[in-house]
């Protein structure tokens, strides 16, 4: 299907539905018949972090809780957290803004980097119950190194075997080595939840089964931000809605919705 005739239809379903609710607006203007069509079907929701498109660099997301750095605005990433439906764990990582490149999660635990702050880890602890453990390596970018849901997780294939020993047992999953599109920063390149993963682009065959087994949900492949492969850099998602960065596409928004079950 074309863009121009997927455009056609997307526009043809919202004013089909805008009669249909109209009655139920009769004093009101379009812009509240598009409020609620929003509140009743869209599920992913457009944002950016100090100004970035790139959230997933900035936040993390788990079906419990969202990590949003202090440089946001509260009111602002309690909205992410409303929408997420968690917890808000309002803190930066190590001293950065960079908190979803920094740290890796799931429900049962999360991996930090061993310069993490002592009033970081706090605030961490205030809303998260699960395992954190805090990696006591050189390396510090465990988001772009680890992709997890509550069902396994893969990791970057240059990690040594008490590295993925550590990270299985923090975050309670089985865990595999592995590259998505023949590259190793698996956080980076793809975004997992409960329900569905999607993934760089160009994601191999083997790659994808390697990542159905291990993760136990269906992948499939997308972008974000228009037209940026890296998909874990401009998206963050849990069971209950996605977050996706402001430049992301109606097209992109279809794909994620359907791919992550979010609809």
């Amino acid at each position: 299907m074309s863009l121009s005739t997927w455009l056609k239809q997307r526009r043809f379903f919202f004013f089909s539905f805008c009669a249909l609710l109209r009655p139920q607006y009769k004093k009101g203007s379009m812009r509240e018949i598009r409020k609620g069509l929003e509140e009743k079907f869209l599920t992913v929701y457009l944002s950016s972090i100090v100004g970035s498109a790139s959230i997933g660099v900035y936040s993390l997301a788990t079906e419990n809780i969202v990590v949003i750095p202090r440089m946001v605005p509260q009111r602002k990433a309690q909205e992410f957290a409303d929408w997420l439906n968690t917890k808000l764990a309002y803190t930066s990582i190590s001293g950065s803004v960079l908190a979803g490149a920094l740290a890796c999660a799931n429900s049962n635990g999360m991996l930090l980097p061993n310069s993490v702050r002592d009033e970081e880890l706090a605030q961490i602890k205030s809303v998260f119950e699960g395992n954190i453990t805090i990696m006591e390596t050189k390396k510090t970018a465990y988001g772009n190194l680890v992709l997890a849901n509550d069902k396994g997780a893969v990791v970057d294939p240059r990690l040594k075997a008490t590295e993925i020993k550590q990270i299985s047992d923090t975050l309670g999953v089985e865990v595999r080595p592995t590259e998505i599109a023949g590259l190793p920063y698996v956080g980076s390149l793809a975004v997992a939840t409960n329900k569905g993963l999607l993934a760089h682009p160009l994601l191999k065959d083997e790659e994808r089964k390697t990542l159905e087994s291990v993760l136990k949900v269906p992948v499939d492949v997308g972008t974000v931000n228009c037209g940026i492969p890296y998909v874990g850099t401009g998206l963050i998602a849990n069971s209950h809605a996605a977050v996706a960065g402001s430049m992301t596409t109606g097209p992109e928004m279809f794909i994620i919705e359907h791919v992550l079950g979010t609809l």
